[in-house]
């Protein structure tokens, strides 16, 4: 039995209207505008939606086709219950997953390649997606990438008490009970309009629609399980796993201010010969597109007008 859309499905954003696209059984949500250009994919980050991309769409839609959808668990898509792929019941929620989806997006409803761009884990999701695909990826934008600090890989880099607290947390939250009552602790309005005032460094960005958006999905049946399911998911590829054999041009966008992904660490992926351009963006924080649009939205889109010239010439 399929999963229902959820309410966030019904959700608008400034006038921006969902759909909804049929993936492994699963209804998915997403929005679509602009009627030329290349396509352009936007790829949320943890616990946000195609709704992240409200401020970002319209510019962009000016001269590309965007297309925004939410990834499976989160947003107005299928809460699935967490587990091996069965199509329409369960689905595990990982970096491979979410990839896929977003190539099969790419190829069912773009209907052909596309410059994919993510903020945080939609990152490196838009990277796997590229990888596994070569085919969809015309190129990668990628803004405060997640460095995964939290990665089984890195955590003998951590200091011990977040070396062994954190597996520990994780093993607290695979409690039923306790990972219920964590989640519904979290999932209150002051408790996100805090986080987002730690990740924004403009406290005017945190909108009462900003927190409506994140707290829209919360209440769908099946949200809980998603969100500690993820939050238990250490494995799966980092980003540095992902640029030295990424098919295609990249550039990077980074906050400086982000208190989650340091940019001195960020810096680094600069060292891939895919990446063209690093951007430090002075005084914003982790989600940059939604803080300060007007900064973003034009090296976005010359970015992308830039490559899609090249390859244009370069068919020629």
């Amino acid at each position: 039995m399929m999963p229902p859309v959820s309410n966030a499905s019904a959700v608008t954003y400034s006038h921006l209207t969902a759909l909804t696209w049929n993936w492994q059984g699963f209804p998915i949500s997403y929005h679509t505008q602009g009627d030329r250009g290349p396509a352009v994919v936007l790829v949320h980050g943890f616990g946000a939606s195609w709704g992240h991309w409200r401020k970002n769409i319209p510019a962009l839609a000016t001269t590309c086709r965007v297309y925004a959808l939410d990834l499976i668990g989160f947003g107005g898509s299928a809460k699935a219950k967490p587990g091996p792929l069965q199509p329409g019941e369960q689905v595990e929620y990982t970096m491979e997953t979410w990839g896929q989806q977003v190539a099969d997006f790419c190829q069912e409803v773009v209907g052909g390649p596309a410059f994919l761009v993510g903020n945080s884990i939609g990152c490196i999701v838009a990277m796997q997606a590229a990888v596994d695909r070569p085919e969809i990826a015309l190129g990668v934008a990628l803004l405060n990438c997640s460095l995964r600090l939290l990665h089984d890989r890195k955590r003998l880099g951590l200091p011990w008490h977040r070396r062994v607290g954190a597996p520990v947390l994780q093993r607290l939250l695979g409690v039923s009970w306790i990972g219920q009552f964590f989640f519904s602790r979290l999932a209150q309005r002051k408790v996100v309009r805090k986080i987002l005032l730690q990740a924004y460094r403009d406290p005017a960005a945190v909108s009462d629609e900003l927190v409506d958006l994140l707290m829209a999905p919360t209440v769908d049946a099946g949200a809980a399980a998603v969100f500690l399911a993820f939050t238990r998911y250490s494995q799966g590829p980092l980003p540095e796993d992902l640029l030295p054999v990424l098919p295609c041009p990249a550039i990077i966008l980074w906050g400086t201010e982000d208190p989650w992904e340091p940019i001195a660490l960020g810096q680094e992926f600069a060292k891939f010969p895919q990446v063209q351009q690093f951007i430090a963006l002075e005084g914003l924080g982790h989600c940059p597109q939604d803080e300060a649009p007007e900064r973003v939205n034009p090296i976005l889109q010359e970015w992308i007008m830039t490559q899609a010239a090249h390859s244009e010439e370069a068919v020629s």
